[in-house]
């Protein structure tokens, strides 16, 4: 079983209001649907992810993925295409 907190009757110090910068909950996430595709990579490439996300703690499926989702947009914001897919 977990220590129980105590807590005391101590002055806080200055307390400040921060503003809510926060995106709302569904705009954290949102949904968009996907494609499964099938490509074959480089295994040079496939090693630099692996290497990367064992570095961040994450999977190199997902680094892939995030990307092929920002690239384009990148692409296009550079070459002042209009942004809406």
């Amino acid at each position: 079983m977990k220590k129980k907190i105590k807590y005391s009757e101590e002055p806080m110090g200055d307390l400040r209001v921060v503003k809510d910068f926060l995106p709302p909950p569904d705009q954290l996430a949102p949904k968009e649907e996907n494609a499964k595709v099938t490509i074959a990579l480089k295994k040079s490439s496939i090693d630099f992810f692996k290497e990367e996300a064992q570095k961040h703690h994450t999977s190199y499926q997902k680094m892939i993925r995030q990307l092929s989702t920002v690239m384009p947009h990148a692409i296009k914001k550079a070459l002042n295409y209009p942004l809406s897919w």
